[in-house]
């Protein structure tokens, strides 16, 4: 019988950095730009990265990509999500 590797998604040099929201700056965020959840761009909540960050429907993750032609990062949010069977 052989063992599977398991492989950190967040290590690999293509995935930026994704960070989970409290729900405290969920709700700040939500304010600040004067949006709903359900405006926001979707992640599966079975994505690789959302599992190896424990996020859970209903969650917002931040995702900052470094850049290096415009500003230091950007930023995007993504609402997590039940992926429909």
């Amino acid at each position: 019988m052989t063992k599977k590797k398991r492989i950190d998604v967040l290590l690999h040099k293509f995935v930026p950095k994704h960070i989970l929201l409290t729900k405290e700056e969920s709700q700040l965020l939500l304010e600040q730009y004067r949006i709903d959840v359900n405006d926001l761009p979707q992640i599966f909540e079975k994505d690789p990265v959302a599992i190896a960050i424990g996020a859970k429907e209903g969650d917002i993750i931040k995702i900052v990509r470094d850049s290096s032609t415009t500003v230091k990062s950007v930023n995007y949010y993504r609402y997590v999500k039940k992926e429909k069977v």
